[in-house]
């Protein structure tokens, strides 16, 4: 059953413990772009009566994001997880279940269960987590914590009560690592153990006053985002060009990058382009 609002904040952790918006709308379509190519490059798992894959989806709601472009983002996603493309995805998997846990973030302190841990089999499961993100109100308006956020995201996987050896951490944000340990460290540790970062970079060319420096950074944030945040096997990047819209190019070159995806886990996957190199780590 759906769990809503868990108020879990934490400080930093150095190691791990063991163990909707209209249709068309932009955020929809690169979420369920996004839960699609997760979704589909674990598909050869074995047949099992509960979930053997679980992610994390780690939205970002630190000061740089503005309300309505927090509204935009939280549409996206509960919009996303019954997205059609998503379902036929969750349908396709040997067992046709997935464990989702839907947390949002800021600073170093401040992490938060939104959506906690819920078996995701069909729109029933999918309409009920959808609307009980809608129902939420907004988490936090700090600073920008992505190795904080990471490390909650691990903690969530030791509260698991499946304990899926495939496990899947999503980052949305549209700035840089501004608070906390670095990020490449969490980053790493959380690779180590077997887990995959894929990111979401959402290009913020409006920021509010002070905030240029954080949503740009040097080489813009899609470099930084795949130098710094995503990892591990399969690990891609989608690029995200505003808050308010995407262009029909966007959307056709995220149909083709779902269709790479399912070629093979070797293929690491960007709205930048692809490349078939060895997975990022």
């Amino acid at each position: 059953m759906t769990q809503t609002c868990e108020a879990l904040s934490r400080g930093r952790l150095t190691s791990y413990p063991e163990g909707v918006e209209q249709e068309g709308g932009p955020m929809r379509s690169i979420l369920a772009a996004i839960l699609f190519l997760v979704l589909l490059s674990y598909s050869d798992g074995p047949r099992a009566a509960e979930a053997d894959l679980e992610v994390v989806l780690a939205a970002d709601v630190s000061r740089s994001i503005d309300d309505a472009e927090f509204e935009l983002q939280r549409k996206g996603y509960a919009a996303a997880l019954t997205d059609p493309r998503v379902m036929t995805a969750i349908q396709a998997r040997t067992n046709a279940v997935v464990g989702v846990c839907f947390i949002e973030w800021s600073g170093e302190e401040d992490q938060q269960v939104v959506v906690d841990w819920t078996e995701i089999r069909d729109e029933e499961d999918a309409g009920s987590v959808a609307a009980a993100i809608l129902a939420a109100p907004r988490s936090f308006m700090g600073r920008t914590s992505i190795s904080a956020a990471i490390d909650f995201a691990m903690t969530r996987f030791a509260a698991s009560k499946w304990q899926a050896k495939r496990r899947v951490i999503d980052v949305s944000g549209d700035g840089t690592n501004n608070s906390g340990r670095a990020v490449t460290e969490a980053r790493d540790e959380a690779v180590a153990h077997g887990v995959t970062i894929n990111g979401l970079a959402i290009i913020n060319d409006r920021p509010n006053l002070g905030y240029s420096a954080h949503t740009q950074p040097p080489g813009g944030l899609p470099l930084y985002y795949r130098q710094n945040v995503i990892g591990g096997p399969s690990a891609f990047l989608i690029v995200v060009q505003d808050f308010n819209s995407f262009a029909d190019a966007m959307a056709n070159k995220l149909a083709k990058e779902i269709d790479v995806a399912g070629a093979g886990s070797g293929v690491q996957v960007s709205a930048l382009g692809w490349q078939g190199d060895r997975p990022r780590r």
